[in-house]
């Protein structure tokens, strides 16, 4: 059976290429670059040095005659910031950026058989497969419910569930969505990242949370009686993610207190990533 599929309009490309790409890459990101393999991908992101995500994206090896090449399947807004943020720590590194958005594109693929070529998205088995391809021959594919699909499996995005700039990848799950790589070198922002892990909690999670009728307004506030808990992110068919105070949401659910975001009730899966 074919797969449902859909075009991420919303994606850029960048390019990174040259023979010292990879550890230029992995010396920067939360992941690690220097064991991908030809067509393989990981989920990372490029940090604040204080921790703080400025762009999370996928990284696909993809090398070409003229030697490795990394292709970055980024948010399209942030394409020109990542660039720049790149370009400011190339230093005399060997090695070409460049934006492919114009010509290259992103689609997904899921609940079937992914077309050839396509890789598997490593955050989390049921989202599926994802394709980088020219972005003309994407365009026809439309959007089979990709949105919904994605809340379904917990996974957050951000610029909806999370603003770039103002949170830690613990917050977003990274962690757990194979995002970080606790046992490789330094990067920038790593003393941060590895300091949480070691703590063994963060006070901040993307979950899921259950409602009924119209969706809460992205960016809402999240109430458990008369306290803000958290702030409610991308919604669909009754189900959101939000991110929330883990420790506030585990008192307001061992209370039995009413959770809401304006006037809708929400209702959480336990905490837990």
């Amino acid at each position: 059976m074919s797969a449902k599929a859909a075009f991420l309009e919303d994606r850029g490309i960048v390019s990174v290429a040259g023979a010292e790409a990879g550890p230029f890459l992995h010396n920067l990101v939360t992941n690690d670059v220097l064991g991908l393999g030809p067509g393989e991908a990981r989920f990372a992101a490029l940090l604040t040095p204080q921790g703080k995500i400025v762009a999370d994206f996928f990284i696909l090896r993809a090398d070409d005659e003229h030697g490795p090449r990394y292709l970055l399947d980024c948010p399209a807004p942030l394409t020109p910031e990542l660039m720049k943020k790149l370009a400011l720590y190339r230093l005399r590194a060997k090695l070409d950026i460049a934006d492919r958005s114009a010509e290259l594109g992103v689609a997904a693929y899921w609940d079937g058989a992914p077309p050839e070529r396509a890789w598997r998205d490593p955050r989390e088995t049921a989202i599926g497969w994802r394709k980088i391809a020219p972005r003309d021959g994407l365009r026809t594919l439309g959007d089979a419910g990709y949105a919904a699909h994605r809340i379904a499996c917990g996974v957050p995005q951000g610029g909806a569930d999370f603003v770039y700039g103002d949170a830690f990848p613990h917050d977003v799950n990274m962690d757990a969505l194979h995002g970080v790589d606790f046992k490789k070198g330094c990067y920038v922002g790593q003393e941060v990242v590895s300091r949480v892990q070691h703590r063994g909690a963060t006070r901040k999670r993307v979950l899921r949370a259950h409602f009924s009728g119209a969706p809460p307004a992205v960016g809402a506030e999240i109430m458990a009686g008369d306290a803000a808990i958290g702030v409610m992110g991308s919604t669909a068919q009754g189900l959101g993610l939000a991110l929330v105070r883990v420790d506030k949401l585990e008192e307001a659910m061992a209370a039995g207190a009413a959770i809401r975001c304006g006037a809708t009730p929400l209702h959480f899966e336990a905490p837990g990533v």
